[in-house]
């Protein structure tokens, strides 16, 4: 290959590498990027929730969350979350582990495609403070001890705090004690606890001797200055009483205990509900100046606040303040009771009375849904629920925890089915208007003729009456239940039917001329729906119908199911209603005419109203065609002339009574019995009338020429 050859071939390459990249478009794929974080400011602290939302590029790819930070001798590259996009959205909290305080570097690092990107997170100091209390109800009493933690997150690296932790009595005496907290980096980990007792730990004479709250707090010691800091980096409390717990059931121990009095200090314990004195009993402190005393709450304990107090006796007695006195609590347990039918309906607003022995406790109401929520303590009740000041329920319940029970009522549901006989068949009937007394409820019954009232009494001293109506009109009978007992027995449901009034409904139809209309169909339908029922009418245009109290509706058709008429009617007594169709038996009579209005027979002329059948005659000599028994309305005319399998006309008009209908075919001409066309025949008198008058234009000329040839 030549040297000039080579050249040009190798710019071709060069030009075929390059030039793509000059002049096609960018084509980036998504980019790997933060887009929101929480908490906004990036400040966060060790056990707190970090939130960040981004994208990557590899769709439903995994990524990694990194945190990462060089602190002097200390490199932290720590993953705290792995999980995988949905498409390429990323949405991931991690919780900030233990870490040395630092800015650090947040890495969102996309696996599959190798691509990071960065933000950052700043782990700040935090201090925490806590006094490990038992959890309620237990409480601590006079003289316990309790741990105190003391934390600090994110310390520095190999580095060692002093604190000074202080305690504050209800008594307003401050106590206090030095900890000290060594930060360890073994694991990179910036995250210590020390764990302090009080009052045992504490300079002085510190004490847990007064009921009340005692509060907690720590600062930074400066051991060089041996000063505490004035800031005070955080804060706790705990509550120390009498009793071991805040809380007692009945037939439980109420363990009682109080420090700070002289040895042998004689002391009275009172407990107290409201004014009245439950427990007072006389109590010699130990040699420790420890008062302990011991009360079983009893089987009749009331549900409520209690009271202790403890208050001395001797000559020269303990005076402490805040006092000895501290309350506690028989709530009770949560008992729940739905009241129901013997249905198993829950039944509201019912009267339910609880008893224990001879006492009644509580009264109240079922909500709603037939709900009693209750606090009552260990032991027997009993639960009555009354109707109408009627005994219809009792049960015995025992209780010794929270529970939920039912309270069965001997209560009936009513089902009232109106039904009517129409036909040979029952049916049910809707809208019928129910009056029940002595509920004073009004009831209407559904589609099937259906209407319920709930929870009734079976045995009531009065019967239930029920006064039906439809449409305001009461029927003939009123119906009395006097118990709703079957067999002497209160059942779930009572049913009662109630049977409607049929009336006869008697519709005659009449057509145009004044005569029954024979096999019409008569159609009957109920104003607000649900009862239907048609019939043909007899030969002598009538039918008759059974139906019950109501408005109905009243169409008449024609056998091809054309509607002749409609009218409405009030059916409270039995009717005769006659229904006049003037667009039924009416005459329509087809006269077909040529041009010069000559009448065209033997014409086939075809009538047709709607999608029915349609009717065919051929016109007499006088053109005429005539249809009887024709249904008025809109009708189509379609005339063939002679064998002609086209139409010649097509024609609608609208009938509603006996006519005659003349149409003009001024295409067509009778000549001696034979159809000409008008156009043709016109053609034919023009070259006749044009011949003639060349001829008479001939002889004229000819008359004139003979007297000048007889002159010559």
């Amino acid at each position: 290959m030549s040297k000039y050859k080579f050249m040009t071939v190798f710019m071709i390459i060069l030009a075929l590498t390059f030039t793509p990249a000059l002049f096609l478009p960018d084509l980036k794929a998504i980019d790997v990027k933060m887009i929101t974080i929480f908490p906004s400011d990036h400040t966060v602290h060790v056990g707190e929730k970090v939130r960040i939302i981004g994208t990557i590029n590899t769709t439903n790819g995994v990524y990694r969350i990194w945190l990462q930070g060089n602190l002097g001798n200390l490199s932290i590259n720590r993953m705290v979350n792995e999980t995988t996009a949905v498409g390429n959205y990323m949405n991931v909290t991690f919780v900030v582990p233990p870490l040395p305080r630092f800015n650090y570097t947040t890495v969102i690092q996309d696996v599959g495609a190798n691509l990071n990107a960065t933000t950052w997170v700043l782990i700040d100091y935090a201090y925490y403070v806590e006094a490990k209390v038992p959890t309620l109800p237990r409480q601590m009493q006079e003289g316990d001890t309790v741990d105190i933690w003391v934390n600090v997150t994110a310390g520095d690296p190999n580095r060692m705090y002093w604190t000074n932790v202080t305690v504050k009595t209800p008594k307003n005496q401050t106590y206090s004690t030095l900890a000290k907290l060594t930060n360890t980096t073994d694991n990179g980990m910036g995250y210590n606890i020390t764990s302090i007792k009080y009052p045992t730990s504490f300079l002085g004479l510190a004490h847990t001797n007064y009921t009340g709250t005692y509060a907690v707090s720590f600062s930074f010691y400066n051991e060089t200055s041996n000063k505490t800091s004035t800031a005070v980096l955080a804060t706790d409390a705990f509550d120390v009483g009498l009793t071991n717990f805040t809380e007692y059931h009945r037939f439980q121990n109420v363990g009682i205990k109080a420090e700070g009095y002289k040895p042998s200090e004689n002391v009275t314990v009172k407990i107290l509900f409201g004014a009245d004195s439950m427990r007072k009993e006389n109590v010699t402190a130990d040699l420790g100046g420890v008062v302990s005393a011991n009360w079983s709450v009893p089987s009749n304990a009331s549900i409520g606040t209690y009271t202790v107090n403890i208050n001395s006796t001797s000559s020269s007695p303990t005076k402490k303040i805040p006092l000895d006195t501290q309350n506690f609590r028989v709530p009770g347990f949560d008992v729940n009771i739905t009241v129901r039918n013997l249905a198993e309906e829950p039944v509201p607003n019912l009267a339910v009375e609880v008893r224990e022995g001879d006492k009644s406790i509580r009264n109240t109401t079922s909500s709603s849904s037939g709900f009693v929520p209750l606090k009552l303590e260990i032991g027997n009740y009993t639960f009555k629920a009354s109707f109408r000041n009627k005994n219809v329920g009792q049960r015995d319940v025992t209780i010794t925890n929270k529970t939920s029970e039912y309270l069965t009522c001997n209560l009936t549901n009513l089902k009232v089915q109106v039904v009517a006989v129409a036909g040979g068949i029952e049916i049910g009937v809707p809208e019928v208007k129910i009056y029940l007394t002595p509920e004073n409820q009004t009831l209407i019954t559904d589609i099937n003729g259906t209407a319920t009232v709930h929870s009734l009494l079976p045995n009531a001293t009065r019967p239930y009456v029920l006064n039906a109506s439809r449409y305001n009109m009461p029927f003939r009978n009123v119906t009395t239940i006097p118990t709703l007992l079957v067999n002497g027995t209160a059942t779930a449901w009572f049913n009662k039917t109630i049977i409607c009034p049929t009336l006869t409904l008697q519709v005659n139809t009449i057509n145009a001329n004044k005569q029954p209309i024979v096999q019409a169909k008569v159609k009957v339908r109920e104003l607000i729906g649900g009862l239907f029922n048609e019939s043909w009418t007899d030969s002598a245009g009538k039918v008759v119908f059974g139906f019950i109290f109501g408005k109905y509706i009243i169409g008449v058709y024609d056998a091809d199911g054309i509607k002749l008429n409609e009218t409405s009617v009030d059916l409270f007594q039995n009717q005769n209603v006659s229904i006049p169709c003037v667009l039924s038996g009416l005459a329509v009579s087809v006269k077909i005419v040529d041009y010069f209005g000559q009448p065209m027979p033997n014409a086939n002329v075809t009538l047709q109203r709607e999608d029915i059948a349609s009717r065919s005659a051929v016109t007499q000599s006088d053109g005429t065609v005539t249809f009887s028994t024709i249904t008025g309305g809109d009708l189509q005319v379609t005339i063939y002339l002679l064998d002609q399998t086209q139409p010649c006309v097509e024609r609608g008009f609208f009938v509603d009574r006996s006519t005659t209908v003349s149409i003009k075919i001024e295409k067509y001409v009778l000549l001696a019995g034979m159809l000409v066309e008008t156009s043709q025949l016109a053609t034919v008198l023009i070259i006749v009338l044009t011949l003639l008058l060349v001829l008479a234009l001939e002889i004229y000329r000819r008359r004139r020429a003979k007297p000048k040839e007889a002159e010559n």
